[in-house]
This record gives structure tokens, C-alpha cells and sequence, in this order.
């Protein structure tokens, strides 16, 4: 299970550092993906084929089904996680995320969320502002 934050440089060759306690959840490989929110999904390949095969049952004829296979399928990469606990963001997904050099890792659970440090703290803001709004919405849902 992926859980906690951690601060992490983005190297000028575009090489990230995992936090040990999430390298050894994932193996040698991960698979890096588009998130929502604009942030990246990590997941280790067990998970990742999880989702695939969910993903894989969703109705063609459905317009969000399509897109969100597109998002999550079409941007996903194999990486490799080196002996440094490296593993390199292609240029795509770094674009995506809006990565600059200061990045946050999230643990949520099945996945690792890597967010650039100055959208991370705006998304919080936001979110713990929402906190209470959040918590009953939940309580609906029986959490």
C-alpha cells in the first residue's frame, strides 16, 4: 500500500527518485500514466493490469469510456527503475503534469500520484478548504 507525501528533485535528465518504501512495492518497473487533476499515475504492474483489464470492459459506445481508456491506456509507459531509485518521466507525460523541477510524490493507496510542488500546493489548498463539504459527500457514499 502507497501512502505519504514526499518532496523530490526532477534531475536535469528528467530522472525521478522514488521514496524507498514505495521502490520496494514496485520491483524493478512501474508503469507511468496520465492522472486526473494533472498529475501522473505510477502504478506497479500487478495494479496496472488490474485496471488494463477493467479498463479493457468498458463500453466502446460510450463517449467517457473511450476517453478515459485514451488518458489513462495512451499516455502509459513501462519505465525501469534504476539501482538510484530513478525512474525517467518521458517528455510527454512531464509536459503534461506541468513538472518542473521540485515535484511531490503522493501515496493514495494502489497507485503513486507525482505532481509538480506549485500545482500540488493549489490543489490542496483548495481541496482542504473543501474538507468539510468533502467529508459529507463521503458520509453519503458510507465513509
Amino acid at each position: 500500500m502507497f501512502i505519504g507525501e514526499y518532496t523530490y528533485s526532477l534531475d536535469e535528465k528528467k530522472r525521478l527518485g522514488l521514496p524507498v518504501r514505495f521502490r520496494g512495492l514496485l520491483g524493478k518497473k512501474a508503469i507511468i500514466t496520465r492522472g486526473i487533476d494533472q498529475c501522473l499515475f505510477i502504478f506497479s504492474a500487478k495494479e496496472w493490469q488490474s485496471l488494463a483489464k477493467k479498463i479493457s470492459k468498458l463500453p466502446l459506445s460510450q463517449s467517457d469510456a473511450r476517453g478515459f481508456s485514451r488518458l489513462m491506456l495512451g499516455g502509459a509507459m513501462e519505465v525501469s527503475i534504476d539501482n538510484m531509485g530513478r525512474i525517467l518521466i518521458p517528455d510527454y507525460l512531464k509536459k503534461y503534469a506541468s513538472l518542473n523541477k521540485k515535484t511531490i510524490l503522493v501515496g493514495v493507496l494502489n497507485r503513486i500520484e507525482v505532481w509538480d510542488e506549485d500545482v500540488w500546493e493549489k490543489y490542496k489548498g483548495v481541496t482542504e478548504k473543501e474538507g468539510e463539504n468533502i467529508a459529507e459527500r463521503l458520509k453519503e457514499l458510507g465513509i
